[in-house]
């Protein structure tokens, strides 16, 4: 710990610090877990109530609704669910303003985060959001917006501050989590021991996403990539761990529909330990990518959005960068394919596959460029972003609000 830090810990730690979190979804909920633990390390009596999943309830968050219900991608796909949303930010503002947090920590869900983070600004609570929203990407618009919001942005890839910094914006890069939780090397053999997989086999990961709505869109393609590669090399084994109930019966489905003699291994959960078992992975755009790219494996990356959204970007050119795969944007060039929209053709991503289960010295100069990455990332973010809420919270001279 840094000697600024560790003399706002102390400073801190005289009084019990409150803090009001809201996480989306299950990577939100494994950050928001890793920074309660970080945070009551400096501050060991900090109180923590708001928006959680299991992992930050464990930690010891006050739960007031849960994580998964901020589950929702897309321009149009949220219109359905607006009144929802609408309502139960009215009633987490309502508490919030209530508790007086000393900081609010927003947590991914930048769509529902930020109009909160605007709202208890205003009322003089500091706000920080964890996670930066892809401002840098798409929609740059946002970033006067952000800087109305938020007092800091803590982020996990080290392009976003830069981006950050070009506005004015006080943000800090933390690094990734997932960089500090996967080891620079990992144990293959390890995990298809774990999975009852032959050690010999060429595998082949399967990972549509997590949620019902990406699986739903993507499915058939993955079904029909799996097909064609079987039809190419039968004695290919098929793995795809499933984030839930919901998502396993969606792609089952699919898999009947468009792979019925095709048998494939569906895993509840275990992600990581099928990335580490597999030899090549065919991944839906997000945070899985990246932890695939930690574990050192070739992959392809398939992003598709409702038609109207997709429509929406293109027409109004609202995306800004030249990637969106995240291996691509760490490396800043094209090092594994990405594919979007119509661009999702099994028969091309198939052949993509075999190239890299083919090719030997590829595969051993994307591992170099992934290990480079898997570095720069290694920062032991949650202390990271732990001491930057300390040192927001110091720099203000007192809390928002008097302990009770």
């Amino acid at each position: 710990m840094s000697a600024t830090a560790t003399a706002s810990a102390a400073t801190l730690a005289s009084f019990p610090l409150r803090v009001g979190l809201v996480a989306g979804e299950a990577s939100g909920d494994t950050l928001g877990a890793d920074l309660i633990n970080a945070l009551r390390r400096l501050a060991p009596d900090t109180q923590f109530f708001g928006v959680a999943g299991p992992k930050m309830q464990a930690a010891g968050c006050e739960t007031w609704e849960p994580a998964d219900s901020l589950a929702v991608m897309g321009l149009f796909e949220i219109v359905r669910d607006l009144p929802r949303l609408l309502r139960l930010r009215a009633r987490v503002r309502s508490r919030f303003l209530a508790a007086r947090p000393d900081v609010f920590v927003g947590i991914d869900a930048p769509e529902f985060n930020l109009r909160l983070a605007r709202d208890l600004r205003t009322a003089g609570i500091p706000t920080v959001q964890y996670v930066s929203p892809q401002v840098w990407a798409w929609r740059q618009s946002r970033a006067r917006s952000i800087h109305e919001s938020v007092d800091l942005v803590l982020c996990l890839l080290p392009f976003e501050k830069r981006f950050y910094d070009e506005h004015g914006m006080r943000a800090e890069f933390v690094g990734h989590p997932l960089a500090d939780a996967i080891p620079m090397t990992v144990d293959r053999q390890a995990a298809r021991a774990a999975l009852k997989i032959d050690a010999n086999a060429h595998v082949v990961a399967l990972l549509p996403g997590s949620r019902r709505g990406e699986v739903a869109r993507l499915a058939e393609e993955f079904a029909a990539t799996a097909r064609w590669l079987a039809a190419q090399r039968p004695q290919l084994v098929f793995i795809a761990p499933m984030a839930s109930d919901a998502t396993r019966e969606i792609f089952s489905q699919a898999l009947e529909r468009h792979a019925p003699a095709l048998e494939v291994k569906l895993i509840e959960g275990c992600a990581q330990t099928a990335l580490i078992a597999a030899d090549v992975v065919l991944v839906a755009s997000g945070t899985a990518s990246l932890e695939a790219a930690l574990c050192k494996r070739p992959m392809v990356v398939v992003y598709r959005l409702g038609a109207m959204t997709a429509w929406t970007l293109r027409r109004l050119k609202l995306v800004k960068t030249k990637f969106f795969a995240q291996p691509n944007l760490l490396a800043d060039r094209r090092v594994v394919g990405e594919y979007f929209q119509e661009e999702i053709v099994p028969e091309s991503i198939g052949a993509e596959l075999l190239m890299w289960l083919d090719d030997a010295e590829r595969r051993s100069g994307l591992e170099q460029v992934f290990s480079r990455i898997h570095a720069d990332l290694r920062r032991d973010a949650g202390t990271r972003a732990a001491q930057a809420i300390v040192a927001l919270l110091s720099s203000r001279g007192r809390p928002a609000a008097e302990s009770p």
